[in-house]
């Protein structure tokens, strides 16, 4: 879970972190829905999508650079995780923190 945290799967893969971890793929998978209730890249997509909205609450930053820091290969996929996530697009949520929210860093 560290390492997810850390991002290694998305500067990788789920094969790469398992070779690291020194198992197989499909058992690190099996390791992750018996003990956690979902699978390494369901995991990353959380831990991408919390820290996306976290950047939202807590900066101006672009959108699209959000979506790279927070570890998002494309900005259409940051919007449709995000979406999928939060029922709401990325920008919709910065609107209306720009009403409520007079400065932030």
């Amino acid at each position: 879970m560290r390492l997810i945290h850390k991002g290694a799967i998305d500067k990788g893969s789920v094969q790469n972190l398992a070779t690291r971890l020194g198992v197989g793929a499909r058992h690190l998978s099996r390791l992750f829905q018996k003990h956690v209730g979902a699978r390494p890249i369901e995991v990353a997509k959380t831990v991408r999508v919390q820290r996306a909205k976290r950047l939202i609450d807590e900066t101006d930053l672009p959108l699209s650079e959000i979506a790279f820091r927070a570890g998002f290969g494309s900005v259409r996929r940051f919007n449709a995780v995000f979406a999928e996530v939060y029922k709401r697009q990325p920008s919709e949520i910065r609107r209306r923190q720009r009403t409520s929210t007079p400065s932030r860093k």
